[in-house]
């Protein structure tokens, strides 16, 4: 039985947190819930108990639990977090805050294992746990030369102000949170952008491909859109292999790996869909086709909940991945 306290719990991937807790059993003797000051003291009903909700302060901070799932932003995580793990914690951080450190595990579950050189690991971003997880199989069956993605990526990424934007644009508002009206459009835009011209969303992705993967050699390139879509996102993956293959050899080893449902049915219309991906645990693929202007290149429409496998249940996959790791 695990002490487990989550931060952000109010927020759209806390109360998802709270939701794979339970339908996966995750097994507990004390439960407690953290968000910012102006959210103290709300109740929140669960598992047949009422729990009421703690500004993070410090001294709570330093408090001993055994997993402290984290989703509250960088900011809040840069401050807390290391302070968790000094008390004995294992963190589990949704933000961008500590991906890139070279001594921090950054994990997701199909494709690799925390090392636990420190007691905070990393969850990667939404569009890239989405994407390496097909993407791992490939690399082991025919090894990967160069990833380039396009994504479509749902407004519930930018938490309940993305989600305001949208519906609050289709009454004629104006946006609050994006730069443009989300509502009837899409923007090329998602986080700040560097000097390079890439955004920070799409450095995240090629940076984190690299090292989940462990191939810092990998050619990736990426960008990244918003989308007037409220939940899932979706990821145009165009993937040069080093080995040949067909395309019956990737749908088959596609069908035969975990966390990965394939519909490819063109014929009859049948490819993933957000609207159909939304509250579902799998990454969906389909429309698998060759890319005739590379050498052994193919493109892979690939779908998934943001919220769920891009966010808390991968969060949650990690608490069960060290558990069965202590259990061995």
């Amino acid at each position: 039985m695990y002490k487990i306290a989550i931060v952000g719990a109010t927020g759209l991937v806390g109360q998802k947190m709270l939701e794979v807790i339970d339908r996966k059993n995750i097994p507990f003797e004390s439960l407690t819930l953290f968000t910012s000051s102006r959210s103290a003291g709300k109740s929140i009903d669960f598992q047949g108990k009422t729990y009421i909700t703690e500004a993070l302060t410090e001294e709570k901070a330093n408090d001993k639990y055994d997993f402290v799932l984290m989703s509250a932003g960088g900011t809040t995580s840069l401050k807390f977090s290391p302070i968790f793990e000094a008390a004995g914690s294992i963190v589990i951080d949704n933000s961008s805050a500590f991906r890139m450190e070279e001594d921090i595990d950054l994990i997701v579950p199909e494709v690799n294992q925390p090392q636990l050189n420190r007691k905070i690991i990393a969850n990667p971003n939404c569009s890239t746990i989405q994407s390496v997880v097909p993407l791992k199989p490939l690399q082991d069956k025919f090894g990967l030369k160069r990833v380039a993605y396009t994504t479509y990526q749902a407004v519930s990424g930018s938490g309940v102000a993305g989600r305001n934007d949208l519906v609050n644009g289709a009454k004629g508002e104006p946006p609050t949170n994006y730069p443009h009206p989300i509502y009837n459009n899409v923007l090329p835009h998602i986080d700040s952008f560097l000097e390079s011209g890439y955004t920070k969303e799409e450095q995240k992705m090629i940076d984190e491909t690299k090292k989940i993967l462990n191939l810092p050699d990998l050619k990736v390139t990426a960008t990244c859109v918003r989308v007037p879509v409220q939940d899932s996102h979706s990821v145009a993956i165009n993937v040069t292999l080093d080995q040949p293959a067909t395309i019956e050899e990737i749908r088959s080893l596609f069908e035969h790996t975990e966390g990965v449902v394939l519909i490819d049915d063109v014929s009859n219309n049948q490819y993933p869909l957000a609207i159909n991906t939304t509250g579902k645990d799998e990454v969906f693929v389909g429309r698998i086709r060759i890319d005739d202007s590379l050498e052994n290149a193919f493109h892979i429409w690939c779908t998934a909940d943001n919220l769920l496998k891009g966010a808390a249940l991968n969060a949650v996959q990690i608490l069960e991945q060290i558990h069965q790791q202590n259990n061995q």
